[in-house]
């Protein structure tokens, strides 16, 4: 089952998962629509045939593998991919056994996450995961040189085609779809308050059905998560009477295409 969340209008180069999870409410009640409301164009596998016939009919970027499926278990499907490709491989496992992460890392895998899943961390994961395949595939591709020129440290940014807000230090926070479009319009006003009414407007079809406390809860966690996620403060700030501003001179735009 493919699932695209929240947002009828993702983008064409959205990062493509594919889940193998035999539990019918963690894959279709969780996983897949929390990793579409992330921005993720996501597919779901109940077994390891599925998943196989999922990847012949599409290209993914990332398989996210539960290790206990019934007819191939996840360390298997992990071992097998590895041997054929390059894609991301993220394992999820109730079992808190060390021999079980080893092995896991081992047959390939990337990243190892213990059950039951925080989606916050697995979207981050999966966003810090593409960032590294994409840094190593550009350096491996690019010529030789005596030294490695350093990277200028940038302020908060969006990345990912904006499923993504990176702190200056360099930590990732994933995005939720109203977290994407508030931080895409306050970025994109460059240190210039945002009304109110401008951000309900671009969250919601009908801004007279949006209750405005909603807003202010969403900007209430977003500032929690950033600061919980990252350990620096988010510089998205009040403007008194008039709206919310992210503070010029705190941030390196990237807006997304």
């Amino acid at each position: 089952m493919s699932y695209q969340g929240q947002s009828s209008a993702l983008p064409s180069q959205a990062l493509r998962v594919i889940v193998l999870e035999d539990d019918p409410l963690l894959r279709e009640r969780i996983l897949l629509p929390g990793l579409a409301d992330h921005g993720f164009r996501v597919t779901g596998s109940a077994t390891a045939t599925e998943l196989y016939r999922n990847m012949l009919a599409q290209r993914f970027d990332i398989a996210v593998l539960d290790i206990g499926v019934p007819d191939e278990d996840g360390l298997t499907v992990a071992r097998h991919l590895r041997s054929m490709s390059n894609i991301g491989i993220v394992m999820l496992s109730a079992s808190q056994a060390r021999a079980d992460r080893i092995q896991a890392m081992t047959d390939g895998a990337d990243m190892f996450l213990s059950k039951p899943i925080d989606m916050e961390v697995l979207a981050a994961s999966l966003h810090s995961l593409v960032r590294r395949m994409q840094s190593a595939a550009t350096w491996q591709g690019a010529p030789k040189s005596p030294e490695r020129v350093p990277v200028p440290s940038r302020g908060w940014h969006l990345e990912t085609d904006g499923w993504c807000l990176l702190s200056p230090r360099g930590a990732v926070i994933a995005l939720s779809v109203p977290e994407r479009c508030i931080m895409q319009q306050l970025i994109a006003r460059q240190g210039t308050p945002v009304s109110r009414s401008a951000l309900i407007a671009a969250l919601s079809q009908d801004v007279y059905e949006f209750d405005p406390h909603r807003l202010e809860m969403l900007v209430y966690r977003l500032r929690r998560k950033a600061g919980e996620q990252s350990g620096e403060t988010l510089p998205l700030l009040t403007a008194r009477g008039s709206g919310y501003v992210f503070a010029k001179g705190a941030l390196d735009v990237e807006l997304a295409s």
